[in-house]
Formats: structure tokens, sequence, C-alpha cells
């Protein structure tokens, strides 16, 4: 067995995966040999990006749940038990951002970040935890980013609720470490994704500037966060938990030639 990369007969939850950063994770998760379960909100998104999953050789179903809805969360969970048996993986994705000074963020797009980022992911632990408790195993993988240590302008709310998925990792860690549960975080860098792509060509020489500050040259693609991810879903990591991994190209190294 490849200690780090061999999935098979595990089952993965992957939320937000349809697309960007989760539909990459779910069709790395996939490649090595995860049944892949697709939660998103939009049942016909998460479908597609099932079937894609599937016409390339991987094992993939969706199942849509609002995160955000403990109650949606609970029965997403049960309907995956029921259909494989187990649950071995969860890489709690599903995110949103609003870029706004916070002087003027309203109370509506405060809570929505907060709902999903924060609360959603939580739901998830925890009714993901009840489960591979009862198993004696589990790896849960949560999808933090560097705005949680470093400072970005009008990102308050969001940076916030990263820093707060990254303190949370770290008790559920060391509540669960007990029962063969880890718990642990990626923090992402820049990522080029559909959703950030018209932000970054939206002012090419700011984004020449922030890219010219990343050591490695370039911003990340989605499937540059997939081997770490294939790492602590495997045995690789069963001695690591209660981390946030950061993978931004050393972004946050602080590339100050001045």
């Amino acid at each position: 067995m490849d200690l780090f990369s061999d999935l098979s007969g595990k089952t993965s939850i992957v939320t937000g995966g349809n697309q960007g950063i989760g539909l990459a994770l779910a069709e790395g998760l996939a490649k090595y040999g995860s049944k892949v379960v697709i939660v998103n909100r939009r049942a016909e998104e998460g479908e597609k990006a099932a079937q894609h999953i599937r016409n390339t050789g991987g094992s993939a179903i969706s199942i849509p749940a609002d995160v955000s809805k403990r109650d949606s969360v609970v029965e997403m969970v049960e309907r995956i038990i029921d259909h494989h048996g187990q649950l071995d993986v969860l890489v709690n994705n599903a995110g949103v951002n609003i870029r706004k000074p916070a002087a003027d963020m309203s109370e509506e797009e405060l809570d929505t970040m907060l709902d999903i980022n924060l609360k959603g992911l939580f739901f998830c632990c925890q009714a993901a935890a009840k489960y591979m408790i009862k198993q004696g195993r589990g790896k849960i993988i949560n999808v933090s980013s560097i705005t949680y240590t470093y400072a970005f302008l009008n990102r308050a709310p969001y940076s916030a609720t990263k820093a707060g998925v990254s303190q949370l990792t770290k008790t559920l860690a060391l509540e669960w470490a007990k029962f063969g549960l880890t718990v642990n975080a990626i923090g992402p860098g820049i990522v080029q994704t559909p959703l950030t792509e018209v932000y970054i060509k939206s002012d090419p020489e700011r984004t020449d500037r922030v890219r010219g500050m990343i050591p490695m040259g370039r911003f990340s693609k989605p499937e540059d966060l997939v081997g770490v991810t294939l790492f602590l879903a495997s045995g690789a990591s069963d001695y690591l938990t209660g981390q946030t991994i950061i993978v931004d190209g050393g972004f946050t190294l602080g590339n100050m030639d001045w």
C-alpha cells in the first residue's frame, strides 16, 4: 500500500466540491481510490461535478445540502452513511469571500460569511465526528486561508472567519484525538479560480505587483492543494493533528526587497 496516497475503500466528503478548489480536491481524492461525495447547495452543479469524476474513472455521487443549516448537514451525513456505510474523510471547503471595506459591510454580508465559513464548517465537523468517533477513526481537513494570520485590505470579516477556522481546527483536534480522529487545516495563498479570475484581471498593475511578492513567481492553481490534501487524508499523517499547513508559494515568508 502507498502510505501517502492509497485511499482505496475510503469515503470522502468535499463540501463546495462542484468547482474551483473543491472540485480539484474531489478529483484528487477519487483518483487515488476514495469514493467521493460532492456536497453543495445547487443539486444540478453538484451532479455535473460528480458525473465529471465518474467519466474519468472515479467514484462520485452528489448530495445537495446547505451547510449553514444544521438539519441539512445532519441529513446529508446520514444519507452518506446509509449509502456507503462509513465516513473516513471530511474536507470542509465550502466558503464565501465578500471583499468590501469594513466600514461598508452590511449585517447581511457579515452573517453570510459567518454562517458558511465558520458556523457551517462547525456543523459539518460535528455531524461527521459523531460517526467517525463510533468508527474509531477519521480525517477532518478544513480549508482555512493565509488571511488567518496575514492581513489583506477589505477582508476583515472573511479573515476573522478563517482565523476562527484555524483555531477551531486546533480545539477540535485536542478534543477528538482520543477517539482516533485527526483535524487539520490547509491555508491556501492566492488561488487562481473562476471566482478569483475576474478580480485578478481587473487591475493588471496590482496583479503583477502582488505576483512579484510570491517567491515562486505565480499564483497557485487548485491542483497545487491536492498533494497536501492527500497527505492529510492518508495514513502518512496519522500522528499530525491541529495544524494549519500553509500552501502559498512562499508568499507569507515576507518578500520585502527594499
